[in-house]
């Protein structure tokens, strides 16, 4: 099959043109991926053509550059001074050796490298240093005495910050570094699909830059001996050898694939083929239907220029991808391909809906001449106004937006506590990160209620609006479903509802402990809205479903189903929560009902909500309604992501129908919910937390069965973090059940001991008030009963373990109407019992330290007390592998100290919530060490176990501090 003809490059005698006065310009280029290096060639080609001369300094093969361009004018310089982003294969980033890889090429030899560039830059007698995106060459050039621009969609400050979040804060500094290089540079031409760059203080915005087309579609597939009426895919990874295995069953019947970048050894089906190394792409892509391959600048450019289907497939942790994918999406022009099915050859689905695709990008694309003729300006001496930003302000915003991009919505709020504490120690003044309250957002009137400045709540009302105005265009059932969900010119009701973060007390709940808690950053959002059953948006299998339009019904949709895997989707008549009498159906015909599709059962948190309204409160509901949720809350982490959906759910309904509930009792109503409707055995501090709890303070509250103490400050000298072991969590698995019940049959055996003390005038009666024997034979919670006491009179008499049957023969009911004892299990007793009686002890002591003068005794006792709650609950039996390797890891960074004077940083942890994996809570200094010793943690517990685990940090406002929004779609939009 015949290669692809050269494309002709620009000749001596069409770059002879010559303005006033020839200029030098030293071209810096960084040698990560080709995009660069080829739209470096459009500006310098026009550079050329006006007669000046270019010096190329880059890394990037020289082929890219002289394959385009022949010119005596023309100079290639083979230096490597930065070296990106160091990739495992083209989608897989690896942040550490990337951060790595730089100290060694350009901070280790830093002073050397300055050196050399600022005599070569005089040397060669430049005008002007331009990068794309070198750093170290800004700060080169003002050494120097040269003035520096950059022309990029994104630098190395923003890409970087968040591999520093990953890789360990003994990296910041590469950051501050490379920031501040850039604030030598003059100004910035950006390119669209452009990220966050504020270490820039000043900007021009140019077209896209693209490489010309230079033969039609027709003459290309000529060449290549493809017929018209077969398709053609591209598989373009930005000229990086994939090493993948293609097979000719990927492609359906008609199609050809043209492969970028395969191996000379590389094996390929025969209706793939591979294009020459120095094929002229943009030529490739005006012939081709789609192309397949991974978001960069230079492949998205091309594909909106040349109006090209993009099929394309994530890369882990490069913070620009968001943004071009943004306007990927944005023009129409892209389609994701999950990348289990791009390696597993599940090709044809995604094939067929690229070709339905119309691309509608109507942009300029001469940002080459633009940015030739603004470099040409300024090297001539033209000056641009300064907004005199400090390079230290650029790099703290600079550090911040790399921080949030990586997390998802929700998880922004606030500036990392690392950066704080690094700022405060440069005298720095923080960035005051809230945002005032507005009556609008994007799409939306806010009609009642405030978002607080709360980014993850912008966020959210940001994608109900992008569903009411281009919601068929996303490929997710989720959201096509949540397109079609609202009637978008009627109100919408919006809640929100945190998860929260056991920090002590945890099991201890149900048997009427102290607890303290901590609502994270992470939240759930639900919104609902309530139509007419004649109004009410059907989907189709429900219209399909439904003779009369009288009948209210509810439709709920769960963002998030994909990871989860679950239906995105749940709908059902109301009527099925009422009995033929016109009585709602009982709790346990509610259970059944959601467990017969387990991939729906997830509705039983939602839905479930409209029941227990109607039980407990008599509520009836003649208006059908629709929810759609969305949570950021990490699910099977033991952070009650099921209790911010059911406080979210139930807050929003509740505002949607004038109810007015207290955010207590939306917590005991909730936990109603979870505990007869889901039928999980869960207490109640999980629901009380989401509803009642308040952002960066510790909600104290006695569970007999609720009663709240007040707010708790954390002294700014201490802070708790969540490490997620991985394992997952779940208050319905047995475990946690058959310690619950241990429990209760304890108790029950403590009152019958009491009751058996005061009948038979036993010793211990007599050293015994009669009062409190008399109180023990009502005990109501095993927590008013105080440790010594439950040693001295009833611990040596309670068995380790006791069968159900016996018990059940012996004493009856065990008195917990959540749980059911199985007559063939047996039951561990003195763990569970003994636990909540010491962990209430723990908790008044842990509250108590907390307000005590600070000092290093003081954090020590609040460490320790942590541990020992630890130790009673692997007594119990809920431990886990993972969370005991995580606590092993704090002990052993609290007592790793580089010096016999140097005190540790990080004080306790402890296993959280319901226990059998989940999170840990570990409790520490605020300070720069210790969120470095937490990601040490991190690191040596994915090295043990082969997972990264995710770090819950931060707080926000619980649901009744929230409140409600009302929005209504804006008429302008």
């Amino acid at each position: 099959m015949p290669t692809l003809l050269q494309t002709a490059p620009m000749s001596e005698s069409e770059s002879s043109s010559s303005p006033r006065s020839s200029l030098v310009f030293a071209y810096y280029v960084t040698g990560h991926g080709f995009g660069h290096a080829t739209r470096v060639v459009e500006v310098v080609r026009y550079l050329i053509s006006s007669g000046h001369r270019v010096h190329v300094v880059s890394a990037a093969p020289e082929f890219v550059f002289t394959m385009e361009i022949h010119s005596p004018n023309l100079f290639i310089r083979k230096v490597l001074l930065d070296c990106g982003s160091v990739q495992a294969d083209a989608l897989s980033v690896d942040r550490r050796a990337s951060l790595e890889k730089y100290c060694e090429i350009a901070v280790e030899p830093r002073d050397s490298i300055l050196a050399t560039e600022a005599e070569w830059l005089k040397s060669i007698k430049a005008n002007l240093v331009v990068s794309d995106v070198v750093p170290i060459a800004c700060r080169a050039a003002a050494n120097a005495g040269i003035r520096s621009v950059c022309v990029t969609n994104f630098s190395w400050d923003f890409i970087y910050a968040e591999y520093v979040m990953a890789a360990g804060h003994h990296h910041r500094s590469i950051v501050w570094q490379i920031a501040e290089d850039y604030s030598h540079c003059e100004f910035l031409i950006r390119l669209p699909g452009y990220c966050p760059m504020p270490a820039f203080h000043d900007v021009i915005d140019i077209p896209l830059v693209v490489r010309p087309v230079h033969k039609s579609g027709q003459e290309v597939r000529r060449e290549l001996g493809v017929p018209d009426n077969v398709k053609l895919l591209i598989f373009n990874f930005g000229g990086q050898p994939t090493g993948w295995t293609l097979k000719e069953e990927y492609l359906p019947a008609g199609w050809l694939c043209l492969v970028c970048g395969a191996s000379a050894k590389q094996e390929l089906p025969p209706n793939f083929i591979a294009l020459p190394k120095d094929a002229y792409t943009p030529d490739v892509i005006a012939a081709s239907d789609c192309m397949l391959g991974k978001i960069g600048y230079g492949t998205v450019s091309e594909a909106l220029a040349y109006k090209l289907r993009f099929i394309f497939v994530r890369r882990d942790y490069f913070n620009e991808e968001p943004f071009l994918r943004k306007m990927l999406e944005y023009y129409q022009g892209g389609v994701e391909m999950i990348r289990r099915d791009l390696l597993a050859g599940c090709w044809a689905p995604y094939l067929e809906r690229a070709v339905t695709l119309k691309p509608c990008y109507d942009g300029g694309i001469d940002g080459g001449e633009v940015a030739a003729k603004i470099l040409q300006d300024t090297a001539m001496g033209k000056k641009r106004s300064k907004l005199n930003l400090s390079g230290a302000r650029r790099l703290r915003d600079a550090i911040i937006l790399g921080f949030q991009l990586q997390r998802a919505p929700g998880r922004d709020l606030s500036v990392p506590e690392w950066y704080q504490v690094a700022g405060n120690e440069a005298g720095i003044p923080s960035v005051d990160q809230t945002q005032k309250p507005s009556k609008f957002v994007e799409g939306f009137e806010i009609l009642h209620g405030d978002h607080h400045g709360l980014s993850d709540t912008i966020g959210f009302l940001d994608s109900l609006a992008t569903l009411a105005k281009i919601g068929g265009h996303h490929q997710e059932r989720e959201h096509l479903a949540a397109a079609a969900l609202f009637n978008w010119e009627e109100d919408i009701v919006v809640a929100r509802a945190p998860g929260r973060l056991d920090v002590m007390g945890g099991i201890a709940d149900y048997s009427g402990s102290l607890v303290l808690l901590m609502p994270t950053r992470e939240a759930c959002h639900a919104a609902v809205q309530r139509n007419h059953p004649s109004k009410q948006k059907l989907w189709k299998h429900a219209e399909a479903r439904h003779h009369s339009r009288d009948t209210p019904i509810l439709e709920i949709v769960s963002f998030g189903s994909e990871l989860s895997n679950r239906g995105p989707t749940f709908d059902m008549d109301l009527s099925d929560f009422m009995e033929e009498d016109g009585k709602p159906i009982s709790y346990d015909k509610a259970y059944h009902y959601f467990s017969r599709d387990p991939s729906q059962k997830w509705a039983a948190y939602v839905a479930g909500t409209i029941l227990v309204l109607m039980r407990e409160m008599d509520v009836r509901f003649e208006d059908s309604i629709s929810i759609l949720v969305s949570s950021t809350v990490p699910e099977g982490k033991g952070v009650s992501s099921s209790a911010s959906v059911e406080v979210a759910t139930m807050s929003a309904v509740a505002a949607a129908h004038g109810l007015e509930i207290s955010p207590r009792d939306v917590a005991l109503l909730c936990q109603k919910v979870e505990n007869y409707v889901v039928g999980a055995p869960c207490g109640v501090m999980d629901q009380m937390a989401s509803a009642c709890g308040e952002a960066n303070k510790l909600l104290a509250m006695i569970c007999q069965p609720a009663e709240i103490l007040g707010l708790v400050e954390i002294p700014s000298h201490i802070r708790f973090w969540g490490i997620d072991s991985g394992i997952r969590h779940s208050v319905g698995g047995s475990d946690y059940g058959s310690v619950r019940i241990g429990a209760f049959i304890g108790k029950t055996m403590i009152r019958s001991f009491a009751a058996s003390f005061a009948e038979t005038n036993s010793e211990e009666a007599e050293e015994e008030s009669s009062e409190l024997i008399e109180s023990d034979t009502s005990l109501d919670y095993l927590c008013n009963l105080s440790p010594h006491r439950f040693q001295a009179l009833y611990a040596s008499k309670l068995p380790q373990s006791i069968t159900g049957e016996e018990f059940l023969e012996k004493y009856g009911d065990h008195g917990d109407s959540v749980t059911t004892i199985d007559k063939d299990g047996t039951y561990a007793i003195m763990a569970p019992t003994r636990h909540p009686i010491y962990e209430n002890f723990r908790v008044q002591a842990f509250k108590a330290l907390l307000t005590a003068t600070p000092s290093e005794e003081q954090v020590i006792g609040l460490g320790e007390l942590m541990y020992q709650c630890h130790d009673s609950y692997s007594a119990c039996g809920i431990g886990s592998d993972g969370t005991d390797r995580l606590v092993r890891l704090v002990q052993n960074m609290e007592n790793l100290k580089s010096s016999k004077t140097e005190n540790g940083t990080l004080y306790g942890a402890k296993i959280t919530g319901g226990g059998s994996g989940g999170t840990v809570c570990v409790i520490g200094k605020s300070s720069l060490r210790s969120s470095e010793q937490i990601l040490q943690i991190q690191q040596k517990y994915k090295e043990a176990t082969g997972f990264m685990p995710y770090v819950f940090e931060g707080s926000s406002p619980g649901a009744g501090k929230f409140g409600y929004l009302k929005i209504r779609k804006n008429s302008a939009t």
